[in-house]
């Protein structure tokens, strides 16, 4: 099936741009103009993935992603933003988008970002038998996680993750013990380089911590390494 993609953007022009490009390469697509109609998109028509401006009529593109989240639909988000102050690219990722693109850009690179999105999603979402024989479940601690189930616990409690925030956390699992920089991180769980952009890495930590530490100052499980990244631990 094809994977359908959600674009919305009060541009005519943009969502044309991206509509053919799109659609060359196989997807199908639907749009939205206002953040209102996007959020009755989503919900009736349940997209793969969702390309938002920022800038929007009715609801802007941070309350349509904030209020996905707090309905706990995880979709993909990929949010584009005439804006480059980096304060309002962090504040997109921690209302829980996965990626963000600043206009003007080269429809080249926003389809490498959303064929690097889905083939991660894919890859994560199919049966285990597709998938290669790793074990089902990865623990440490307190934390567990069912990588073909794509699901997380926290002491027993089923973790509400984004999608980027569930990759980041299964890669830290599987390199428990290995101090790893934030552009590895970068590489290995955003799939492509974002050269510069290593606060995306220290949002979504920040995340994990406030949802599997204690006490998210003294953390137990992601380990700060000043200088180079961050080291998942079994707690002492």
């Amino acid at each position: 099936m094809k994977k359908n993609i959600l674009i919305v953007d009060d541009e005519s022009s943009i969502v044309t741009l991206i509509q053919y490009n799109l659609e060359q390469a196989g997807f199908q697509t639907s749009s939205a103009y206002d953040g209102e109609e996007a959020l009755q998109k989503v919900f009736n028509e349940k997209p793969d993935l969702i390309i938002l401006d920022w800038m929007l009529p009715k609801l802007d593109g941070m309350e349509v992603c904030k209020q996905l989240r707090q309905q706990k639909i995880m979709t993909p988000i990929l949010m584009l933003t005439a804006k480059d102050e980096e304060v309002d690219k962090v504040l997109g990722l921690e209302l829980g988008a996965d990626d963000y693109m600043t206009k003007p850009f080269s429809p080249r690179e926003l389809m490498a970002r959303v064929k690097a999105i889905l083939r991660r999603q894919q890859f994560l979402t199919e049966p285990q038998s597709e998938q290669s024989q790793e074990p089902d479940f990865l623990q440490v601690g307190d934390v567990t996680i069912y990588q073909h189930l794509y699901e997380a616990y926290y002491k027993d409690q089923l973790l509400e993750l984004t999608p980027k925030e569930f990759e980041l956390l299964l890669y830290l699992i599987k390199n428990k013990g290995r101090v790893l920089s934030r552009d590895q991180l970068l590489n290995a769980v955003w799939n492509y380089d974002f050269a510069g952009d290593t606060r995306i890495v220290d949002v979504h930590i920040s995340h994990l911590r406030e949802k599997i530490e204690n006490n998210t100052k003294k953390p137990q499980y992601i380990k700060t390494i000043r200088g180079i990244g961050y080291k998942f631990e079994e707690p002492k």
